[in-house]
């Protein structure tokens, strides 16, 4: 196998870390964003988050039940665990004028936390992708993956920007969380076998955190600001669009 194959996989990967952070460029238009808006703002980033889950554990299905679900289990767990660790010393953190107060700078880390475990499958992903040296199907994936990124940066920075954070910042968090791409697509590249063995494990456990971290975090911040049926509305409009993109886009499964 020629060496240089192995850059072309790390590049393909890097490519779509940087993709994630194009979500945070409708808010270099605009900073200000009311309370209400606020409530949106989680409202669609939950209905985003939500399908991106559908799509990760009905993948992870496919490949093996039971390890999906050990997979989901394992999100949730350490999801929790990162939040009562957070809240147990946060206020060791200074909010720097960053954040209004010590939930908002939990919550900005969960969510790049969960949006970074997240990045873990899809960067093996793009690397099995490429294990039988078959360049169009890790063409064609990583395009997916890149343009599938677009709107989970947008679902970080509908979380980060009406909390104070700057788009540019919110852009550098987005792309942050999706480093694992390029870190781990050529691991699963050289050794597509071993993580084809633990995929629906590393699929369950990116769907399982971002779920937790939808009901627990975003929706009760909606509910603070909208009434229930708008919240509901929004989440559907949200999910539906976005389980729809990703049909189009993604040919199969990663």
């Amino acid at each position: 196998m020629d060496s240089s194959y192995v850059v072309w996989v790390f590049l393909a990967a890097l490519v779509t870390a940087v993709a994630t952070g194009v979500g945070a460029l409708p808010f270099f238009f605009t900073r200000e964003i009311a309370a209400h808006w606020l409530g949106v703002a989680g409202a669609l980033a939950s209905g985003i988050m939500l399908a991106a889950s559908f799509s990760l554990l009905y993948a992870g299905l496919q490949s093996h039940i039971a390890l999906s679900l050990v997979g989901v289990v394992l999100g949730m767990v350490l999801v929790a665990a990162v939040d009562r660790l957070l809240a147990r010393y946060s206020a060791l953190v200074p909010g720097g004028g960053q954040f209004t107060n010590q939930t908002d700078w939990r919550q900005m880390l969960l969510i790049v936390v969960v949006m970074t475990v997240h990045s873990i499958a899809e960067g093996v992903g793009i690397g099995v992708s490429f294990g039988k040296l078959e360049s169009t199907l890790g063409l064609v994936t990583t395009i997916a993956i890149a343009v599938h990124n677009i709107p989970e940066g947008l679902a970080i920075s509908l979380v980060l920007v009406p909390k104070g954070v700057s788009p540019w910042k919110a852009a550098g968090w987005s792309i942050v969380s999706s480093l694992p791409q390029p870190l781990l697509a050529v691991p699963a590249f050289l050794f597509v076998l071993a993580f084809k063995t633990f995929f629906p494990v590393g699929m369950g456990l990116a769907a399982g955190a971002m779920i937790w971290m939808i009901f627990a975090e975003l929706l009760t911040d909606a509910f603070d600001v909208l009434e229930k049926n708008r919240v509901g509305i929004l989440v559907v409009i949200a999910f539906t669009a976005m389980l729809v993109f990703q049909y189009l886009i993604m040919p199969a499964p990663f």
